[in-house]
Order: structure tokens, then C-alpha cells, then sequence
């Protein structure tokens, strides 16, 4: 391992239900299965490190039995946290209904990883590592955004930025989204998120949209399909590796951290996509969270 990659996006407690069908307003989910496990930016940390990267958490972690549940995860994959404990709160949490197709629905509360200050931040050097991944919910918060909006004005360089918009991109102010947005290397979204980035719905236009100008490039994630990666010299299509989906939660994270635990060590923009595509596909035939390959088991789909 040589890359330090830093996660500075949340880790929260996911309180995941299997479930027959999502219910609609007043009605209840049949439950089939139900177990607690970190998620959050604590997904994205396990695929890059088990693809070989050496990874350090930068967010907050508070007090409380959530809290615990996210240091013994830590402890279990041996992730370093960088920071003093918030004693103040506990960790946020995300209940997550998967349904029979394998797709998520969620309903999040933050907690401690909703919580960053300037002295916070100020115990983090930044200069030790080549990756930083930050997501659209770190700049949600209303007890975060403050701070980072304010390090990503004021740090003079941030290695390897790259910006995960998340689900909640809509909802993110707009001067937090252009501050962040214009220090990113690379942007890695779903086409979904992508769309509202770009007003682009064809995921090859959206992808160019937001490599445009960028010193990295831009990731489209686009589910079955595969991605489109795109730098200032390349646009291409790479497609999904086919599996049989059994749980999709987690694969977005899974594929951001792949991609930069690759890029870093090829440093080809397209063969990293064609890994971060094999390791997010075979991270949903497992239930579970944090279920990334490692980059032996990639390696060997991908030699087939």
C-alpha cells in the first residue's frame, strides 16, 4: 500500500430491513431479515481498502451505542480516526428498506458525523494524503457545512478531491455546491445526481459536462448499465459486469472508492472504471453492507 486516502463524509449507523415491498403512507413492510452495521462514508473507506489504498476517517465520531457500532467497524477493517470523540452526541443513523429486487430506500438522522467545527478540521494535516473524498451530505448538514465550505475556500491544496453529490444534491446550497465543485479533481454521481448537476439526462453529455475544466474528470454511475468516465482527453462507455443483484446497498460507495484505489495505481482513468464497475457488481451478491471485494477477487473476474 503506498496512496493515503482520506474520508471526510460521515459515518452513520444503517439499520437495514429486508423487506417484500417498501410500503406506501399508513401501510407496514413485511420484515425478513433485520441487522445494524456501519454505512455511510464507511463503505466507500472498506472498498479502497481492500482494493490498496491505506485509508484514514477524518469525520466526526460521537458517544453512544451507534457511536460504538461505527469504532468497532473501524477497529474491524483497521481504519484509523484522526480526530477527538465528539462526547456530546451520538452517531446519526439510516434506516434502510431493501425490497426483492435489491433496491434501497432510505430515511437518515445525523448525529455526531453532522457535526464539524474549524478546530476539528484544524487536527486533520492534509498534506499527508494523495485522496480525499467528500459527499454532498457532509455539505447538508447545517452543523457542517459552515466549516468545510469554509476549508474548502481557505486550504490552499487538497490532494485528489473527489466529490460524491449523493442523493440529497438537490437540497445542497447553491454556493456550497459551486465552492466544492470548483476545487473537486473529479466528480463520481449517478445519473440521477448527475442530471441535477448538469440538466443533462443522457449520461455521456452529463459526464463531459462535468469533466469540463476539471484537472481529474467526472464518473457517471449509471447502475445495470455501467458508467461513463470522462477526462479533458477521453469519453467512454464502460458497461456493468453482469450479475445477479441481490442488495444494491452500499454499490455506489463501492465504486468511488475501487475507482480512486486504482486510479491511484495505474493512473488510467478507464481501466479504473472497468474495476470500480467489476468490484460494485459483485458487491450486490452479497447482503450486507460494506461487502467490497478485494482487489484479488477483482482481479480474477476481470481476467476471465
Amino acid at each position: 500500500m503506498t496512496a493515503r486516502f482520506l474520508q471526510m463524509s460521515g459515518i452513520v449507523a444503517d439499520l437495514l430491513y429486508e423487506v417484500d415491498q417498501v410500503p406506501v403512507a399508513g401501510k407496514e413492510a413485511i420484515v425478513s431479515s433485520f441487522k445494524i452495521a456501519p454505512g455511510g462514508g464507511f463503505n466507500a473507506m472498506v472498498a479502497a481498502k481492500r482494493a490498496g489504498l491505506r485509508v484514514c476517517y477524518g469525520g466526526s465520531i460521537g458517544s453512544g451505542p451507534f457511536a460504538n457500532l461505527v469504532r468497532e467497524g473501524l477497529s474491524a477493517e483497521e481504519i484509523p480516526f484522526l480526530r477527538t470523540q465528539d462526547m456530546y452526541r451520538d452517531q446519526g443513523c439510516c434506516t434502510v428498506l431493501i425490497d426483492q429486487n435489491g433496491e434501497r430506500t432510505f430515511i437518515a438522522s445525523d448525529g455526531a458525523e453532522g457535526h464539524v467545527t474549524p478546530e476539528a478540521l484544524a487536527q486533520i494535516n492534509f498534506v499527508d494524503f494523495e485522496w480525499t473524498l467528500l459527499s454532498g451530505y457532509a455539505l447538508h448538514y447545517r452543523n457542517s457545512r459552515g466549516a468545510l465550505t469554509d476549508w474548502l475556500h481557505k486550504t490552499p491544496a487538497i490532494s485528489g478531491l473527489v466529490f460524491d453529490p449523493a442523493p440529497i444534491v438537490a437540497s445542497l446550497a447553491p454556493n456550497d455546491l459551486q465552492v466544492v465543485l470548483s476545487r473537486a479533481e473529479w466528480v463520481s454521481a449517478n445519473l440521477h445526481e448527475a442530471a441535477i448537476l448538469t440538466a443533462h439526462s443522457d449520461p455521456v453529455t452529463a459526464a463531459k459536462a462535468l469533466a469540463k475544466d476539471r484537472p481529474g474528470g467526472a464518473i457517471v454511475r449509471n447502475g445495470a448499465a455501467g458508467c461513463v468516465v470522462a477526462t479533458a482527453e477521453i469519453c467512454v462507455e464502460i458497461p456493468a459486469f453482469p450479475v445477479q443483484v441481490i442488495d444494491t446497498n452500499g454499490a455506489g460507495d463501492t465504486h468511488v472508492g475501487s475507482f480512486i484505489a486504482n486510479f491511484s495505481q495505474t493512473g488510467d482513468p478507464e481501466l479504473a472504471a472497468r474495476f470500480a464497475n467489476t468490484a460494485a457488481a459483485i458487491s450486490t451478491t452479497i447482503k450486507g453492507p460494506a461487502t467490497a471485494p478485494t482487489a484479488e477477487q477483482i482481479n480474477r473476474v476481470l481476467s476471465q
